[in-house]
């Protein structure tokens, strides 16, 4: 909001002025105020849903940077096929718990991720918020910073990629030292499975 007054401009009028008000969904590459670190993952054609899950994403978000591909055993289902994982940066007006319900699950639910009591089943896609902002939150069962970044290299490693000099909120190491921190699990960079171009990546508009 925006306003701008002239005193004494009119007779008999102490001032005129003028009040402006723009909200940022209605400015062309304003940004959004919210960043969010997703992980995704599949291990059910992966080829195929993680780069259909990041097209998706991008038509909901602005898609700022997104991970390499890394294939790795599953956890907790010794025998089951490998996972590829990955994560992307978001930036977004909504917020987390927003972001999750409306973007994340519609996505998940759009390309067939069936959810069962067994949490460690093949899927064809998983998408979460690891980070959001700086801040720390509480979003049904689930934890942010989510508590695997300390713990598996599938996890950290892709946010690594998006931001190594990013500190977590709550342990203030850097996303790449936690990375290094951590065994390998396996971990296998795939070059042949590209997420999504860098050229297509949003960028502000410029004047």
């Amino acid at each position: 909001t925006v306003r701008v007054e002239k005193p004494g401009a009119l007779r008999f009028a102490r001032s005129v002025g003028v009040e402006i008000e723009r909200h940022r969904s209605g400015l062309s590459g304003a940004p959004a105020a919210n960043h969010a670190f997703v992980s995704i993952g599949s291990n059910v054609e992966p080829e195929y849903y993680l780069p259909e899950a990041v097209r998706r994403l991008a038509q909901r978000c602005q898609l700022l940077a997104v991970s390499r591909a890394y294939e790795s055993a599953p956890v907790g289902n010794d025998g089951g096929p490998s996972f590829v994982n990955g994560a992307v940066l978001l930036a977004t007006d909504l917020a987390a718990e927003e972001l999750k319900g409306r973007v994340l699950l519609e996505i998940e639910a759009a390309l067939g991720r069936l959810r069962t009591a067994d949490k460690n089943a093949p899927r064809t896609i998983d998408l979460d918020i690891s980070l959001f902002n700086d801040q720390v939150l509480e979003i049904g069962s689930r934890h942010i910073p989510e508590p695997d970044i300390l713990k598996h290299a599938h996890v950290a490693q892709p946010l690594a990629d998006l931001a190594p000099h990013y500190r977590h909120p709550e342990t203030a190491q850097s996303l790449l030292d936690i990375a290094r921190s951590l065994p390998d699990q396996g971990l296998v960079h795939r070059p042949d499975l590209v997420f999504w171009p860098a050229s297509q990546l949003w960028q502000p508009d410029r004047p």
